[in-house]
């Protein structure tokens, strides 16, 4: 069984009875603590860490963040707008998006970096932006990640430049007079270190045939260990043969460049929990299974259904008391089949029973390791239930609503009745 990560029993009790279920917490001490981490990774010559914050937008854990010392990585023109609503300093943020925003021109004016991921937007800025620096993403041919939906690099992966393509790369930015300072790599979510490690080789590889590059950014994709049995990564053990390959490229280029990561889920997942209720449970028979229905899932956790991921789920009493255990599936409140939180590893087309304390209705539920990838990612509104509040534990222990439940009104304001319907 797993045990929780940051809250105690008595909080949870807590967190239910004054916020009601569902709902997300997040941990202040976590966030910060995560963030010290990152900004110890080795790099010779300097370091930016940006927070991918496309794993949880949530402002105050921006706040949190960006007030440790770290910058931050956009993947929308809409999520550049949204860090700049949360008090972060454009000239802070890089976008890296699949979709250029209308407003770029605007948002590089306002101090925004900008990071090319195709040769089409490297045209379309030197276009809106002639004669400026730009950074360039460029797939360095091979990729990593815990699943093939997270795999970003290699040739099943559509982001950034196909690296034989790095002379039209330069001829472009030769033709609008832009200054490529910084190159850009990344391979994955949950990738393998020494896959990330070898990547880094072949970046700067790359960094050679670039004069002008004063920095490299490696992406993030850091394992993180959410259920008990798994490993997370060691950023300094995973640094340094990263520190070791900056140096030599110093020694024989003459250039310090400076390094920058972009994690999202390092910082966050094990920062965030689900606090749930048990619904109703039911059984089908002998040769079947016992089911817990809580009061969440794909309308706040959808990794379980979409990758089979695994998040540790806590069931506590209602009020303290010893209870024995027993198996269950954990399936989420969804007239979907697909809404089940507890599949096999990597299989969300199966099903593994989880050892749990015995639930009766009303109990709390905690699904843990939910910062990442969960609120920014559920299926919000499927069958028509209200986004979940969000809560920010303090590191004085103080719970502080950082976003409100979704009412109904909210749910349906944006629709419009034709007057030929009315």
């Amino acid at each position: 069984m797993e045990n929780l990560r940051f809250l105690s029993e008595d909080q949870v009790r807590r967190l239910q009875a004054e916020f009601g279920t569902p709902l997300f917490v997040y941990d202040q001490a976590s966030l910060e603590r995560q963030a010290a981490v990152a900004l110890g990774f080795p790099a010779p010559f300097g370091l930016t860490v940006r927070y991918a914050m496309k794993a949880c937008p949530s402002a105050a854990v921006l706040r949190v963040l960006t007030e440790a010392g770290l910058h931050i990585d956009a993947s929308s023109g809409w999520e550049v707008h949204r860090a700049i609503a949360a008090g972060v300093p454009a000239k802070r943020i890089l976008l890296t998006a699949q979709q250029l925003p209308e407003d770029l021109a605007e948002l590089i004016g306002l101090g925004t970096g900008f990071n090319a991921c195709s040769l089409a937007q490297l045209v379309a800025f030197g276009q809106a932006c002639p004669g400026q620096e730009v950074s360039v993403r460029l797939n360095p041919g091979l990729g990593s990640g815990h699943s093939n939906r997270t795999n970003v690099g290699g040739p099943s992966a559509s982001f950034g430049i196909w690296h034989t393509h790095l002379e039209r790369v330069v001829r472009t930015a030769r033709e609008y007079d832009l200054k490529i300072t910084r190159l850009h790599t990344h391979i994955g979510s949950g990738s393998d270190p020494e896959v990330w490690q070898r990547c880094s080789g072949l970046t700067m590889n790359l960094v050679r045939h670039l004069p002008e590059v004063t920095r490299v950014n490696l992406g993030g994709g850091y394992k993180v260990g959410r259920m008990s049995t798994e490993v997370s990564t060691d950023l300094q053990r995973a640094g340094e043969p990263i520190a070791a390959e900056l140096r030599r490229f110093a020694d024989q280029d003459g250039r310090q460049i400076h390094l920058e990561i972009e994690p999202g889920t390092f910082f966050v997942a094990n920062a965030g929990a689900v606090v749930a209720s048990v619904i109703d449970i039911v059984d089908t028979g002998k040769e079947g299974y016992s089911f817990i229905k809580a009061d969440t899932g794909m309308t706040e956790i959808v990794r379980p259904s979409m990758y089979g991921a695994q998040h540790p789920i806590i069931l506590l009493p209602l009020e303290p008391e010893k209870r024995s255990t027993k198996e269950y599936l954990v399936v989420g409140h969804c007239c979907e089949s697909g809404d089940i939180l507890t599949p096999k590893p990597g299989n969300p087309e199966g099903l593994l029973p989880r050892t749990l304390t015995v639930a009766q209705i009303g109990d709390p539920i905690v699904i843990d390791g939910a910062g990442a990838y969960c609120a920014a990612m559920s299926t919000k509104n499927y069958n028509s239930f209200p986004e979940a509040p969000e809560v920010l534990l303090g590191c004085d222990g103080t719970f502080h609503l950082v976003r409100r439940r979704q009412t109904l009104e909210q749910v349906l304001q944006n629709e419009v009745v034709p007057e030929f319907l009315r």
